[in-house]
């Protein structure tokens, strides 16, 4: 990974007061996701993104831009595999032979960030409304490629990557998805 932070944050600094000091940061060029301490990348997953592309319209099937915040975590205490639609656990657990008897599902597994834009007529509020588009961050199958754009909207990530985030982030967290050209590094 190789640019500032400052790259990024100059045109959005004066939606936060100062830096967070532990928040998300999510490349949709790169498909990479990471947790920030400050300025500082702690942890970097790779992730999948929209296979549309980036976009804040309700039905787009595109992953919304800007600042956002994690409205909810849920999926606390499920078994890692657990299946969850609307929300909630279905009872079910993934295995490969229940891919097979749902081919056309779209997985979301284990643990879900629900996300809520932070910024009013561009990922907030009216058509362009990130939590009632329900943009998550979550868990999906193993056996599905990362670094390739193939959600619908959401930002996906592998079980092991999820339930390691999820013990490190809360409610309110500030999250920033980036559709820049360059790829964040360490200063």
């Amino acid at each position: 990974m190789s640019y500032m932070l400052d790259d990024i944050l100059n045109p959005v600094t004066p939606l936060v007061a100062q830096i967070p000091n532990h928040w998300l940061y999510i490349n949709i060029r790169y498909q990479c996701l990471a947790y920030m301490q400050g300025i500082r990348i702690e942890s970097a997953y790779p992730m999948s993104s929209a296979r549309l592309g980036v976009g804040e319209r309700q039905g787009s099937g595109c992953t919304p831009r800007g600042w956002h915040k994690i409205r909810a975590c849920i999926g606390e205490n499920l078994p890692a595999h657990a299946v969850l639609v609307g929300r909630r656990w279905t009872g079910e657990l993934y295995t490969p032979e229940l891919a097979l008897q749902f081919p056309k599902r779209d997985w979301i597994l284990g643990r879900i960030l629900w996300l809520s834009g932070l910024e009013v007529g561009k990922n907030r509020g009216g058509q362009c409304d990130t939590m009632r588009r329900y943009i998550y961050i979550h868990g999906t199958p193993d056996d599905q490629p990362m670094g390739v754009p193939r959600s619908h909207g959401c930002i996906r990530m592998h079980v092991a990557d999820m339930l390691d985030l999820y013990a490190r982030v809360s409610p309110l967290m500030q999250v920033f998805i980036d559709a820049a050209d360059k790829p964040l590094r360490n200063p």
